[in-house]
């Protein structure tokens, strides 16, 4: 398993999840906690999977690690985008920007991890 600091996608799940915790921080000082409480949840969901797939049992195992990632990383955004339209709620858009990165990174793993599965 390659260290945190040589794997983009672990890095950049940890970096997320931390800028989650404090925009999840702002939300309950403003007192939206149900959902500060499902936002931190399924945010830190991704790096959890991420994490997990790198001791995976198989390449299938691996894959279906990190399809859990993009469903966690769809969920998240269904809740910055609740939270970028709510007129009361502080800004998300660079969590949206990285979470679109995330996702970007994600899709390309699963992709190419599918193919070379295929070609073994």
């Amino acid at each position: 398993m390659q260290n945190q600091a040589e794997n983009i996608i672990l890095k950049k799940t940890i970096e997320f999840s931390l800028n989650v915790i404090e925009y999840v921080e702002l939300l309950e000082e403003k007192k939206k906690y149900v959902i500060a409480k499902q936002l931190l949840r399924s945010a830190t969901s991704i790096g959890a999977s991420v994490h997990e797939a790198q001791n995976a049992e198989s390449k299938a195992d691996f894959i279906h690690k990190f399809k859990i990632a993009a469903k966690e990383a769809e969920e998240t955004q269904y809740w910055l985008t609740l939270c970028q339209e709510a007129k009361t709620y502080p800004s998300c858009d660079d969590l949206m920007y990285l979470l679109h990165e995330i996702d970007k990174i994600i899709t390309k793993i699963i992709s190419t991890s599918k193919t070379k599965e295929l070609s073994n």
